[in-house]
């Protein structure tokens, strides 16, 4: 029997040119396309005759079963000596699960590649005008996890390393506890007049993004209806898309 193997690739965050060189043969020469809620459709068009392509989508709040199903897709699919291309939306480890899934193959024995793919928290911005670092304004970069709330005991942030030690955060997942963020960043210390930006849709043709600053965005984003998916970014660096704001 043929043995199988598995690709776990990035691919990028919306705007399907994005996929590297590499991804993209991954989609080509698969024999099974596991795919997740926000990747573009465009990219499965690429999948050769005869492709079995498999949403795997994870609605917001139904993330732990379906995951070990996924796992369990990955490892038969690949036992019966199948190429299985993993598709991810954005980079496979950054919030992807990518390492949890590779963990489970490495376990079966299972070949396995890990493909990196643009993350939505530089290209965003980047799309809208925002680069995330600047020189003399912002030199470090971070990259958090914007969902979780401290009454269902989900809040690991480092509020305060946060608020006084990263020049420019961007918050994957955020939209929709963006009072809680923005609270929580002024308590600690962060000036509340540090513009912030939310990108919508990023890199996609309907991207919009929202501008406002810590007391004033979550007004910004009702008056604008913007939800998920969106980028929440934090930092000075947000007065830069004044001068290079070229996408939208």
């Amino acid at each position: 029997m043929n043995e199988g193997k598995v690709y776990i690739v990035g691919a990028g965050p919306g705007d399907p040119k994005l996929i590297t060189v590499y991804g993209l043969e991954c989609i080509q020469k698969a024999d099974v396309i596991a795919y997740d809620r926000l990747i573009n459709d465009d990219l499965l068009k690429h999948a050769k005759k005869g492709a079995e392509l498999i949403y795997c989508g994870k609605e917001p709040g139904k993330h732990r079963l379906i995951q070990e199903q996924i796992h369990q897709l990955l490892v038969e699919k690949a036992l019966q000596g199948k190429v299985v291309t993993r598709l991810k939306g954005g980079d496979p480890f950054v919030f992807g699960r990518g390492a949890e899934e590779a963990n489970v193959l490495a376990k079966y024995d299972i070949p396995y590649e890990i493909v990196p793919g643009i993350t939505a928290g530089i290209a965003a911005p980047l799309y809208a005008g925002i680069p995330v670092t600047y020189r003399h304004l912002a030199s470090s970069f971070a990259i958090v996890t914007g969902h979780g709330r401290a009454y269902k005991g989900e809040d690991n942030v480092h509020w305060e390393a946060l608020a006084k030690g990263i020049d420019t955060i961007a918050f994957y997942m955020g939209v929709g506890n963006l009072h809680y963020i923005c609270e929580q960043l002024m308590k600690h210390g962060k000036d509340p007049k540090t513009p912030v930006a939310v990108i919508q849709w990023g890199t996609y043709r309907k991207q919009k993004t929202v501008i406002g600053d810590l007391t004033s965005i979550e007004n910004r984003v009702k008056e604008e209806s913007v939800t998920h998916p969106a980028i929440v970014l934090v930092g000075e660096v947000v007065k830069i898309r004044e001068q290079i704001q070229w996408f939208e």
